[in-house]
C-alpha cells in the first residue's frame, strides 16, 4: 500500500512507520494520538486515519484506554509492500534484503518451471521484450530503466505461472528490486551474467522447457545472493 500523494496521514505514515519498523518505538510502546497529532501539527481525525492505515499492516493495534500499541515484529504484514519499503529504508536493511532474496529464490524457479507450461503466446512475446529491454539498459549506467523492464520480466513470469498465490508476491519481488536499485545494492551496471540469464529464461519458458526454466531461475536467485554478499554483508 502506498503512502505516496496521500496527504496529511500520509506524510504522518512516511515518519512513523520507518520509525516503527526501525524499532525506534520497541514493541509494546504505547503512542498517544493526541501526542502524536501535536508533534505532527495535524487533526485528530488525521492521526486516526494515519493509525488505521498502520492497524492495517499489523505494525500496531489501538486498545480503549490503553493507547495505540506497537506489536512484535513476529505480528507484522511483513508481506505489505510498503513494510518491506520502510524496513529497507532502515538499519535493517542487508537482512530484510537476503531474506526477501531468499524467499525469492524459494518461489521463482518453481514459478518459472509452471510458466514454461501454461504462459500464453502474449506472455511469451512479453517476456522476451522484457528481458530485450534489459539488455538495452545494461550498460551506460541507466539503472532506471533495468529497472522498469526487470520488473516487468518477474511479474510476467509470477503471473503466467498460472498460480494466484505466486502471482500476488509481484509487489513484493518489486520492492526488493526498487529497494536494491535504490538504496545502491547493484553494482554500477548490471551483472553481464544475470543479463544473459534473464534473456536465456525467456528463451527457456517460450520453448516450454520447465527443466531448464526452473535451473536458470535458481542460478539468478543465487547471483543476486552473492551480490548481497559483497555489497550488503
Amino acid at each position: 500500500m502506498s503512502t505516496s500523494g496521500r496527504g496529511l496521514h500520509g506524510r504522518v505514515l512516511e515518519t512513523l512507520g520507518p520509525a516503527i519498523t526501525a524499532g525506534e518505538y520497541p514493541p509494546g510502546s504505547v503512542l498517544r494520538t493526541d501526542e502524536l497529532a501535536q508533534r505532527f501539527d495535524v487533526s485528530r481525525s488525521v492521526m486516526r486515519e494515519a493509525v488505521r492505515v498502520l492497524e492495517s499492516m499489523h505494525l500496531v493495534e489501538s486498545r480503549r484506554r490503553v493507547g495505540v500499541t506497537v506489536r512484535p515484529k513476529a505480528e507484522w504484514n511483513v508481506y505489505d509492500p510498503q513494510v518491506i519499503r520502510w524496513r529497507l529504508a532502515g538499519a535493517d536493511r542487508p537482512h530484510q534484503l537476503r531474506s526477501l532474496t531468499v524467499l525469492r529464490s524459494a518461489i521463482e524457479p518453481v514459478a518459472a518451471g509452471l510458466a514454461a507450461k501454461h504462459a500464453t503466446a502474449e506472455q511469451c512475446a512479453e517476456l522476451t521484450e522484457c528481458a530485450l529491454g534489459m539488455v538495452a539498459n545494461s550498460k551506460g549506467h541507466r539503472l532506471e530503466g533495468y529497472l522498469f523492464h526487470d520488473i516487468a520480466f518477474h511479474r510476467v513470469i509470477l503471473n503466467a505461472s498460472g498460480n494466484e498465490m505466486f502471482a500476488r508476491l509481484g509487489d513484493v519481488v518489486a520492492e526488493v528490486l526498487t529497494g536494491r536499485t535504490r538504496h545502491e545494492v547493484m553494482f554500477e551496471d548490471p551483472d553481464p551474467a544475470a543479463v544473459t540469464l534473464h534473456v536465456r529464461l525467456a528463451e527457456a519458458i517460450r520453448a516450454g522447457d520447465a527443466g531448464h526454466a526452473e535451473a536458470l531461475t535458481r542460478e539468478i536467485a543465487e547471483g543476486a545472493l552473492h551480490e548481497l554478499d559483497i555489497l550488503a554483508p
